[in-house]
């Protein structure tokens, strides 16, 4: 895999272990012990609103600093990435300082507001849900992500488009794993995304998809951040939701919509529930009123998105999709539609990395 040295903008062949794979401020903090804080805010301020292309550019700190800095926690990425024809998508698999891979995306497309860079984020190197529909789940689980791998996937991309004047504008966490497993990593990181003082990225534009773990829900509405909230559906009773996801066992769909009543009744927020659509599977006008039946009078829209993926299942075609979003919009349900990204790159979560190990 080549290192990515973002002074340069260069890909070369990596030669020698790098113990920062991604810029890890626990270290930086570590590195900097003994010395007054205000370097450490210092060296923040460099890496999050600077973006500086080396620590020697970060003048404010003394030339020893710098040097120690750039021996020990060079701002390098280690990385493979692939774009889209189209160039609105680009996938990276990062490499963590242990070796694992995740991966991430970068969607760009224009909005009647402008340019949105939206980054697709992982909170688990795999992951253990097993959804047949996933092929993060094929490729196993490994472990948790800490805040910094976390905030690193983002960082990778702020200065991917640092040169053409642009940034990150939104985050979703979508991409490996399922967050509520590692609430506490993925909360400390929202919170650095969202500071003024480093990502500054407004918590309204970020959101958090889960497959649906009830406590956790219940716990995010009382963390006082403004983020969205997507919950993984994908089917509205709990045979079909069992066949497809298997934490609907543990966790069905009674006591998830419980959950996401107190959600909407302690934040007054919307809730987003996402309906991957698989050809016979969950497609059919049955499921769009048994689907339209759960959602009444929830305060939710309905985020259509058709299967992107490789094997046996399929996606419907576009005349089903519409008759689907038609019977919801009839029942009163708000329905968007999903654009599939990125299909010629791999870009749905887990085939990437599914293909690299293979």
């Amino acid at each position: 895999m080549p290192l990515f040295n973002i002074s340069a903008f260069l890909i070369v062949k990596l030669r020698k272990p790098v113990n920062n794979k991604l810029m890890d401020f626990e270290k930086i903090k570590t590195l900097l012990a003994g010395q007054p804080y205000y370097r450490y805010l210092q060296a923040q301020k460099a890496i999050y609103r600077d973006t500086v292309s080396s620590w020697q550019s970060a003048t404010a700190l003394p030339k020893k600093i710098r040097d120690l800095l750039e021996q020990e926690a060079p701002i390098e990425f280690d990385f493979e990435t692939v774009k889209s024809v189209d160039r609105s998508t680009l996938k990276a698999l990062l490499k963590m300082g242990d070796g694992l891979v995740v991966e991430t995306v970068l969607l760009r497309h224009t909005t009647r507001a402008g340019q949105r860079n939206t980054v697709c984020v992982s909170s688990q190197a795999g992951c253990p849900m097993g959804c047949i529909f996933c092929r993060t789940a094929k490729a196993g689980y490994e472990r948790n992500l800490t805040s910094s791998e976390i905030e690193g996937q983002v960082l990778f991309f702020k200065y991917f488009l640092k040169n053409s004047g642009a940034r990150v504008s939104n985050v979703v966490y979508m991409g490996m794993g399922e967050p509520f497993l590692n609430y506490s990593n993925v909360i400390s990181s929202i919170r650095v995304l969202n500071d003024r003082e480093k990502f500054d990225i407004g918590a309204r534009k970020i959101s958090v998809s889960t497959c649906g773990i009830p406590d956790k829900i219940e716990k995010l509405a009382s963390e006082n951040l403004q983020v969205n909230l997507a919950v993984s559906l994908n089917a509205a009773t709990d045979k079909l939701r069992s066949s497809l996801m298997p934490v609907n066992s543990k966790y069905p769909l009674k006591m998830l919509m419980d959950s996401v009543r107190k959600y909407i009744g302690k934040t007054n927020r919307r809730v987003m529930f996402e309906y991957i659509m698989i050809e016979g599977i969950n497609d059919g006008a049955q499921q769009a009123e048994e689907l339209a039946l759960l959602l009444k009078e929830i305060l939710c829209f309905v985020n259509l998105i058709p299967f992107n993926g490789t094997g046996k299942l399929k996606s419907p075609q576009e005349d089903v999709i519409k008759k689907f979003r038609s019977v919801l919009e009839k029942k009163g349900i708000a329905v968007t539609q999903r654009h599939s990204y990125g299909q010629d790159i791999s870009a749905a979560c887990g085939q990437l990395v599914y293909s690299n190990k293979k």
